[in-house]
């Protein structure tokens, strides 16, 4: 089993900057991939990067070149920057694992609580 437990959430102007972490305890397997998916209430979960432990990574299009996701796997722990936030990346952003980055980002084997940002405009 596997437990994560995200923070940094919080309330931020457009144009501003918020990083996230996670921490992962349990049985956490090198194999697995790690990442961010988001979701806004009404909606369905979204993707929004991903990393395994070779450092390969994986962002959805809304995020490219403003978000960094980056994984210390010694320390099971896992961090988004997210910069140039905009209005629509208000969400519940929740840390994920899975075995692939498609799974990881659709039903997830292990997710986090959550944690909530808002970007006002």
């Amino acid at each position: 089993q596997v437990h994560l437990v995200e923070s940094g959430g919080g309330s931020v102007q457009a144009g501003g900057s918020l990083t996230l972490s996670c921490t992962a305890s349990g049985n956490v397997y090198r194999s697995y991939y790690w990442g961010w998916i988001r979701q806004v209430p009404g909606k369905k979960l979204e993707g929004v990067a991903g990393i395994n432990s070779d450092g390969v990574t994986q962002y959805s299009d809304s995020v490219k070149g403003r978000f960094s996701i980056s994984l210390d796997y010694a320390r099971k722990k896992l961090t988004l920057r997210m910069d140039s936030l905009e209005p629509d990346d208000s969400a519940v952003y929740y840390c994920a694992l899975d075995v692939s980055f498609p799974t990881l980002f659709d039903r997830p084997l292990y997710q986090g609580q959550g944690t909530r940002v808002t970007v006002s405009s």
